[in-house]
């Protein structure tokens, strides 16, 4: 039987998102500075090496894997990587193996990869778009281009693939776009995910200025839209409705204002091979170096378990227009949305 990898809390880590690259084509205000310095390419593992720690993880029970960067197509060979981890799918129940396989994408290049993603066994992803207006996107993503983005979407949907549209909510910038997007997700058939801004290194802008409590957003929505509580989940930290006038989803990630880490069953490896065990702590394990130096996977192993089982209660997420911030000297980027 599998020895699966779990904290002191009694959580049991199933789900592992790991970042390709650092680099993006955009420069979101929220988890980027402008002036971006990328790793040199040597500290970025290389696909064989990301697959040999993927494998780790999977035979320790982890069944559930999302890609994500940086902006994880920017990076050649990418599709090569799908495809290699999706030997894992539809593998016979009590064997290890993956569940599901997934992307988050700024969807920039997606309709390039759209139907290379289905194939490899991708079968779900998450778009950020924090706009629909194309000079309010352009202005949140520093270069971004609605058009493409919009054309991903597009071209996902067309391959079979389900897309959750992933929100920042952002006071004064986006939060008289809510029901335009919830209007347009029920045109496009995707559902929409709500998400409150963390305080994640120096990107130059003021997130206690824009930060929007989404128990707020919630309260509001529900004047104007019929939100049905729903069980369904994605393995991740959303809690779902479903708008009866569209027939969508609806999720809410709620860092700040409603904390979900009692049940909380994800790590992040980074492109650089550092595990961290919680967004929002500076706890973290080095696997490059082991695996450089010739670590077995046995050795690999012990080294995430010790890693896991030291892993917080909760994330210290912390917006006060009184303190500012508080949270990870490290940008988003860096972790892996």
């Amino acid at each position: 039987m599998m020895q699966s990898f779990s904290d002191t809390q009694g959580r049991h880590i199933s789900y592992l998102r790991v970042s390709v690259t650092d680099r993006c084509d955009m420069r979101c205000v929220y988890c980027m500075s402008e002036d971006m310095v990328f790793l040199p390419r040597d500290d970025v593992l290389s696909f064989e090496e990301m697959e040999r720690l993927c494998g780790v993880f999977i035979r320790s029970g982890v069944r559930r894997m999302r890609i994500t960067g940086g902006e994880p197509l920017v990076r050649r060979d990418v599709l090569g990587f799908f495809t290699s981890l999706g030997t894992w799918l539809g593998r016979p129940a009590g064997q290890p193996g993956l569940d599901e396989l997934t992307l988050t994408t700024n969807g920039s290049l997606l309709a390039e990869y759209a139907d290379g993603l289905r194939r490899a066994g991708v079968r779900r992803v998450n778009v950020s778009l924090d706009s629909l207006d194309p000079a309010r996107f352009a202005a949140v993503t520093r270069r971004g281009k609605l058009d493409k983005t919009l054309a991903g979407v597009k071209a996902a949907r067309a391959a079979g693939l389900d897309v959750r549209i992933n929100t920042v909510a952002m006071a004064g910038v986006n939060d008289d776009e809510f029901d335009d997007l919830i209007r347009w997700c029920g045109e496009v058939g995707t559902d929409l995910c709500l998400i409150e801004t963390m305080p994640m290194g120096n990107v130059g802008e003021d997130r206690a200025e824009r930060y929007l409590p989404l128990s707020r957003v919630r309260t509001d929505l529900a004047r104007r839209w019929t939100l049905e509580p729903v069980a369904h989940r994605t393995g991740g930290p959303a809690r779902y409705v479903r708008i009866a006038e569209t027939g969508r989803r609806l999720g809410f990630i709620t860092p700040m204002t409603h904390n979900f880490c009692d049940t909380c069953n994800r790590v992040r490896l980074s492109c650089t091979g550092t595990l961290y065990t919680c967004l929002g702590q500076e706890d973290q394990c080095d696997l490059r170096g082991p695996l450089r130096d010739g670590a077995t996977d046995t050795m690999l192993t012990r080294l995430i378990a010790d890693a896991v089982a030291r892993k917080r209660k909760g994330h210290d997420f912390l917006i006060d227009p009184a303190v500012r911030e508080r949270g990870p000297a490290r940008l988003m980027s860096v972790t892996g949305g």
